[in-house]
């Protein structure tokens, strides 16, 4: 889910979505304006549908150049520094893309070669990130998202799957986890903990600090702590969250809480500038890592 939308009353609806419009009148369109230029049709002097479905249809030429012009007083991507979508793909690459869009995904039996090389993807990365597979017993899992926001969604509630079972097994009380993490994270992070009704501890930034303490972070924990969030490659600086500081201290005080490693914006960087940085599955209490394709070109 990407943005809410509220349906508008009648009045909103009927209502000109420039004000002086209704008023510019170019007359009846003649048979042959499919031909004719764009700007020169009775269209250009009419609002695009907004609310309701027209009752005729619109020349494909001309319905693409007023969905174009729409879509101009969107902003530039290539000068948005801040949403990471200023990646270079070569033309290869767009018209894959763009011959996939027919294919229903998820549909594996339909189109097991779309699935199989999702799953060569997901073993070199998971080779990337160091996680086990010397045995057929203790491999890991990993799948592809629509982004990094469904795969935190994903490692969220597994976190609070694990944890419950947990509980559970234990004769305790199940009902009230929560989820550490600085309070410098991504939005996705509340989002996810107010979907699935996980309590958010934050550890706070401090002037001097923007990434999480991970003295702080482990002190935090209690027997309804589903797991810590640490960022490779915060949102705000591009800083590298000690992980394995907070891994080690969990193991120093026997604490049984798992590591969610959202490397969004670091996780296809990290690897091949700083190799030798153990934040990934090298780690004991690393149960989980998201890693976003589409940025810094990877």
């Amino acid at each position: 889910m990407v943005h809410l939308a509220s349906i508008p009353s009648d009045d909103v609806a009927q209502a000109p979505l420039i004000e002086g419009m209704e008023k510019v009148n170019i007359g009846q369109p003649e048979e042959e304006e499919a031909s004719t230029a764009i700007y020169g049709s009775r269209y250009a002097s009419e609002e695009l549908p907004v609310h309701e479905m027209p009752e005729k249809e619109m020349p494909k030429e001309i319905a693409y150049r007023l969905i174009k012009d729409d879509l101009s007083l969107d902003g530039n991507p290539m000068l948005n520094l801040a949403s990471f979508v200023t990646t270079y793909m070569e033309d290869e690459v767009e018209k894959l893309m763009a011959e996939a869009l027919p294919k229903n995904f998820i549909d594996y039996e339909e189109y097991p070669q779309t699935a199989e090389i999702q799953n060569r993807c997901v073993s070199m990365i998971a080779r990337l990130f160091n996680a086990p597979t010397q045995s057929n017993d203790d491999t890991g899992m990993g799948v592809s998202t629509v982004g990094s926001s469904e795969a935190i969604m994903l490692g969220v509630l597994a976190m609070k799957r694990r944890w419950q079972n947990k509980q559970k097994s234990e004769g305790k009380d199940y009902s009230k986890p929560n989820l550490i993490m600085n309070s410098a994270c991504q939005v996705c992070w509340e989002k996810a903990c107010r979907y699935f009704e996980v309590e958010e501890r934050y550890v706070y930034c401090t002037e001097d600090r923007y990434v999480i303490d991970p003295e702080e972070a482990v002190n935090m924990v209690d027997e309804n702590t589903i797991g810590i969030c640490a960022i490779i490659g915060t949102t705000y600086t591009g800083q590298y969250e000690d992980v394995k500081a907070i891994n080690d201290l969990l193991l120093k005080k026997n604490i049984d809480c798992s590591i969610h490693v959202d490397a969004a914006s670091g996780g296809f960087v990290a690897p091949f500038v700083v190799p030798e940085l153990a934040w990934d599955f090298r780690l004991e209490k690393v149960v989980s890592i998201n890693v976003s394709g589409h940025k810094y070109g990877l």
